[in-house]
């Protein structure tokens, strides 16, 4: 192989390696969730971010005293929960629903969703088939 071919070679497969590289990184791990155990809580939709990568729930959980705590909880891309039965209107800010999630690892208020009662009350997941 003549020099310049081998220049070509080497610039082709680095392209190719930084762009996996960063294919792979873009998606995060699912570490941060416990995934042995669900926690189900019942609250008020304050929020729904229906946006790309990920679907965000935030819920107000009031406690014993009537605290409110604000949950967040991470869902499947828009794309998959459309076609497993959600739309951007499924939930709406004051909705009441009970929600089943893997909690985060550290304590704080928030989670993976695994599944939630809807006002209507279906009961939906993440987007993952069932």
């Amino acid at each position: 192989m003549k020099l310049s071919q081998t220049l070509i070679v080497t610039w082709a497969l680095t392209g190719a390696l930084a762009l996996s590289c960063s294919v792979a990184s873009a998606h995060h791990s699912f570490a941060m969730f416990d995934l042995g155990k669900e926690l189900t809580i019942e609250g008020v939709v304050k929020e729904v971010q229906f946006t790309n990568p990920h679907v965000w729930l935030q819920i107000l959980v009031k406690d014993e005293k009537g605290a409110e705590t604000e949950w967040s909880i991470e869902s499947g891309a828009p794309g998959m929960m459309l076609r497993n039965g959600w739309k951007p209107s499924t939930l709406k800010s004051g909705d009441k629903v009970t929600l089943t999630m893997h909690p985060l690892r550290n304590g704080n208020p928030g989670g993976s969703l695994v599944r939630v009662k809807i006002p209507d009350g279906r009961t939906l997941g993440p987007g993952a088939p069932n």
